[in-house]
């Protein structure tokens, strides 16, 4: 599974070997020391397994060719996995909240405080490591649901180093409330960061339109291709995972051949997919309806060429009559 060739899948990969052991270390830490902090980020990094996983198949299921049943690819596996991971982080960040609560009535302490600091601490440096990784992978191939596994790791470093700073103040100060206080501060944070990973995904699946510098990267490179284009209208954009589909008319010069404007839209069509990873470009061509197009004395195709309208009929020679 490390040795795929594919970047985004040995990123997963990656992404599920570290989860898998800062959960087992954070889970035997928070059983010997009760600390809810601790225990918090060892549930934390259990979903850190689940969500990995999840990214690992779906991302897999998305690098997927075309086929008959979906001749658009199968990107939209990567939303798919990117909601349910908004959703799962969504009722772990509940159940700490609850059980947090919970023990706050309760009035709990906790033992063994110094082994969960440094549980804690180990945590926040692993989750750097990998956060960083996954998000330096996410932007080389613009991978969503690699972009949302690396905002959980990264979550995980404030966590931690909130949660140790906590246990630091318990140890120093007997304060015991503040381990399920900064719990709940921790699982406030995490719902906020589920939300906006929900609105992103529903965004995509949706088929909500690129963003704005990503149109004007399209209109710059279709100003700035070669040929007797007269413009474009109708740009249609959306997002399926790392694909981003678009299409437009283009208006061509109305006295080029079918294999000229094939070949002038074939170029363009490779020009914008090498400048915009994950593109996926559809172009309809529509003739240019402009009669005295301006540029049209100093267009080579018009001048070299005169068009149907204008030819006249062969002159058929009349056959010769003998005088009888």
């Amino acid at each position: 599974m490390l040795l795929s060739p594919n970047p985004k899948l040995r990123a997963a990969s990656f992404s599920i070997c570290g989860a898998l052991g800062l959960a087992i270390i954070k889970l035997f830490i928070a059983l010997m020391s009760g600390s809810m902090a601790v225990m918090a980020s060892a549930i934390d990094s259990l979903l850190d397994i689940l969500m990995s996983g999840v990214n690992f198949m779906a991302i897999r299921q998305a690098e997927q060719p075309p086929d008959e049943c979906h001749p658009f690819g199968h990107g939209k596996f990567e939303t798919l996995a990117t909601l349910f991971q908004a959703l799962v982080i969504s009722l772990s960040g509940g159940w700490i909240i609850y059980e947090s609560v919970v023990r706050l009535t309760e009035g709990k302490q906790l033992g063994n405080i110094n082994q969960g600091i440094g549980v804690l601490a180990f945590s926040a440096v692993v989750s750097w490591f990998i956060a960083n990784h996954l998000r330096k992978v996410a932007r080389e191939t613009d991978s969503s649901a690699l972009e949302a596994d690396s905002l959980h790791f990264r979550m995980d470093i404030y966590t931690n180093l909130g949660l140790m700073a906590g246990l630091l103040m318990i140890r120093w100060f007997a304060i015991h409330w503040l381990d399920a206080a900064l719990s709940i501060v921790v699982a406030s944070y995490i719902l906020h960061e589920a939300l906006q990973l929900i609105k992103r995904s529903l965004t995509d699946m949706l088929d909500h339109e690129l963003p704005v510098e990503i149109q004007q990267q399209v209109h710059q490179l279709i100003s700035s291709h070669g040929g007797p284009l007269a413009g474009y209208h109708g740009l249609r954009t959306r997002r399926a995972g790392s694909m981003k589909i678009m299409d437009f008319h283009l208006e061509v010069c109305k006295d080029m051949t079918v294999n000229e404007a094939h070949e002038l839209t074939d170029s363009l069509e490779k020009k914008i997919e090498r400048e915009i990873p994950g593109a996926d470009v559809i172009i309809h061509i529509e003739p240019c309806r402009v009669d005295n197009c301006p540029g049209r004395e100093n267009c080579e195709i018009a001048s070299s060429r005169i068009p149907s309208r204008f030819q006249t009929p062969p002159i058929t020679p009349e056959p010769q009559r003998h005088e009888p």
